[in-house]
């Protein structure tokens, strides 16, 4: 089983649940308001009142299969709002 982390504006999450959805994947958890530090930037959720807005953190638990049907959308939405994916082994308890 593998552990699917996204991490990306707000802002971008209809998006990035859609192509989640199209892959078909078995369920996700969605955690919003998410704030820390970056390469490039400080995202807080003071930044709302900029129009920028905080992020989003999405984890997937699915199989490899999924993963693959996932990464070309997903890859697509990211370089061009910004985020990041990380895919790891997860082992259920």
């Amino acid at each position: 089983m593998k552990r699917l982390d996204l991490i990306f504006s707000e802002r971008e999450l209809d998006d990035v649940l859609s192509a989640l959805e199209e892959a078909e994947v078995p369920g996700y958890t969605v955690m919003k308001h998410a704030t820390g530090r970056g390469p490039e930037r400080i995202v807080t959720e003071d930044m709302e009142f900029t129009g920028f807005g905080s992020n989003a953190h999405v984890i997937i638990f699915c199989e490899q299969e999924i993963i693959d049907k996932i990464r070309e959308n997903i890859k697509t939405v990211l370089n061009y709002y910004g985020g990041v994916a990380y895919v790891s082994e997860a082992t259920p308890l």
